[in-house]
């Protein structure tokens, strides 16, 4: 059953201007309807809220659709999603924010029909929309994807993106149809991709208003004109399914390193999946005093790869310390420089602050204890 959750969350006092509280029926304003859940998102929110306070706006957001409040934090407090509470913040009517378990739920898709929306607008909600839900809004549903389509189709765009090395990326806005991230494309920008960058910023960045950068938001807010009067159908092209690739969920078993790869390959994976579900490698610790060895899992934070491959050991396993950063070697005579680490339930530290820990003791790839 769909719910209204949010009036038992109060919004906090904030800056944020105040959201009309008032939806006349009586409006010439189109209504349209967003959906959307991560703290990315709000960026997209922001810009559809302030453009639609214009008096110049031909449209309103009428109501916000965004995934049930969930528990999270040490606390476990039950909380409303990041986009629930900015709107919220906002001042946006609590009863007009929907928190369906399921889009094709009835009683929620009774509610939208109800609204009588024109368009709807997807960024990063997170639930699959059925065809009873397409069928709505007359205009379509158009949906921020931050990836260039046909390129990484699919629930991790940003973070196989990275995975694989690319130099340039971007973010598409395109017609929601059933078949995943197909829909005609109605526009898009493209972004250079720095070597260092790590996904979460690398999606907020692809969201978010920028003044150096395309974003998103700005495309969503450039494109709303032609969205409105139907224009977009007729100009948006159809994905090339020639060249398509996906970008398949991350599952928690990929986040291991095998220090046999390329350093290169490496570094690109922490950068991919930093956040979630981040990288780990397992380690040895080996006291030359009396032998002991204890093997050690990492989290591994931050890496770069090294420019030379020269580096002094006394064994081809050993992981060194060279101005700043841990030496690991690395396959195909590759080194990785990891430049912060993270022991499982401690604080992160960068890598002088975790070779002084280890007292002399010795590090080494676990392959040889394998």
């Amino acid at each position: 059953m769909m719910l209204r959750r949010f009036c038992c969350f109060s919004a906090s006092t904030s800056s944020f201007p105040s959201y009309p509280l008032s939806f006349s029926s009586n409006t010439k304003k189109k209504p349209l309807v967003f959906l959307g859940s991560p703290q990315v998102s709000t960026a997209v929110l922001d810009a559809l809220l302030n453009a639609s306070a214009s008096p110049q706006s031909s449209f309103e957001v009428s109501a916000i659709v965004t995934q049930p409040p969930s528990r999270r934090d040490r606390g476990r407090k039950l909380m409303p999603s990041p986009i629930a509470q900015y709107a919220l913040d906002r001042n946006f009517p609590s009863d007009l924010i929907f928190t369906p378990e399921r889009a094709a739920e009835d009683a929620f898709l009774s509610d939208l029909r109800a609204l009588q929306p024109e368009l709807c607008i997807t960024a990063a909600y997170g639930n699959i929309l059925p065809s009873k839900f397409l069928n709505i809004p007359p205009l379509g549903t158009v949906n921020i994807h931050p990836s260039l389509l046909p390129q990484y189709r699919g629930a991790a765009p940003v973070q196989r993106a990275l995975q694989d090395g690319v130099k340039e990326t971007g973010v598409s806005l395109a017609f929601t149809v059933r078949a995943l991230d197909a829909g005609p494309v109605i526009a898009c920008e493209r972004l250079e991709v720095d070597d260092q960058i790590k996904a979460p910023d690398l999606l907020a960045l692809l969201f978010s208003e920028g003044v150096l950068h395309s974003s998103g938001a700005k495309l969503l807010i450039r494109e709303l004109p032609s969205l409105l009067d139907g224009s977009a159908k007729e100009k948006a092209w159809p994905q090339d399914d020639s060249k398509v690739t996906l970008a398949p969920k991350i599952a928690p078993e990929e986040s291991w390193l095998s220090f046999d790869q390329d350093a290169v390959v490496l570094h690109n994976k922490v950068r991919a999946f930093a956040g979630w579900p981040g990288t780990r490698a397992k380690i040895v610790l080996v006291d030359e005093g009396d032998g002991q060895c204890k093997e050690l899992e990492l989290k591994i934070i931050t890496t770069r790869v090294c420019s030379r491959s020269n580096f002094e050991r006394n064994e081809a396993d050993d992981i060194t310390f060279v101005k700043g950063g841990l030496i690991f070697p690395c396959g195909g005579c590759t080194s990785l420089e990891v430049l912060e680490v993270q022991l499982p339930g401690k604080k992160v530290v960068n890598a002088a602050s975790f070779w002084n820990g280890l007292r002399g003791k010795k590090l080494k790839t676990l392959s040889q204890y394998k």
